[in-house]
């Protein structure tokens, strides 16, 4: 069993409810209150911002240029193709530049990021692709899983978009080669270390559950 594949079975009681989520199931729908969908689209936003600083954090510690070259491809994919996902939106649902730069993260949110920063600050390279790979793994999962549930849902006006976004096969390469270069760098890994990678894995997992929460709730 792989690092990556042990982590999911350990959090699979964490994933299965995203899918049952009433956010993410509104989406899927095409029936969720666009104003939660607005204030969601902000405040991840928001989160992406601290999210890139994670993997500039990985670029920093590397060790070698191919590991620099992984994580700033992450960072310029953030950057560009996934915030322009949210660049998007704020046309359609009317965000200005200035409500975003005004608008203080939720205490979920801030949590979230601190306790990303925190890991990829203390750790190295290995955890900082602990600590994010929760987010951008889950999101390809979820919106595969909307997909799978209700193909139409990639033309729905307001919410195919996303969908198509995190369902694309872009989306999936990008994460696959994450998952495989955490996979080769903790094959020799004691019990120990494992079990640390196991920790940040899971609390990030519940940390996604509460952003969801966050944004069904409008906190």
């Amino acid at each position: 069993m792989t690092t990556v594949e042990h982590l999911l079975g350990k959090s699979r009681h964490i994933w299965q409810q995203y899918y049952v989520h009433p956010f993410v199931l509104g989406i899927q729908e095409g029936t969720l209150e666009q104003e939660k969908f607005r204030q969601y689209m902000i405040q991840d936003y928001l989160y992406l911002v601290d999210y890139t600083k994670t993997f500039a954090i990985g670029v920093a510690k590397a060790n070698s240029i191919p590991t620099m070259q992984l994580f700033a491809g992450s960072i310029h994919t953030l950057t560009h193709t996934e915030m322009d996902i949210h660049r998007g939106y704020m046309g359609t649902l009317a965000i200005t530049q200035e409500e975003i730069d005004t608008t203080k993260p939720a205490l979920p949110n801030l949590s979230y990021t601190s306790y990303m920063l925190r890991q990829a600050y203390e750790g190295s390279v290995v955890e900082v692709l602990a600590s994010i790979l929760s987010c951008a793994y889950s999101y390809e999962v979820i919106a595969k899983t909307m997909v799978q549930n209700r193909p139409e849902c990639v033309d729905d006006a307001l919410y195919g978009s996303w969908i198509r976004g995190y369902a694309s096969d872009d989306y999936a390469e990008k994460n696959q080669v994450l998952i495989e270069m955490l996979n080769d760098w903790t094959k020799e890994y004691t019990e120990a270390q494992q079990q640390r990678l196991e920790d940040i894995f899971l609390a990030c997992s519940e940390y996604e559950l509460a952003f969801w929460d966050m944004a069904w709730m409008m906190k």
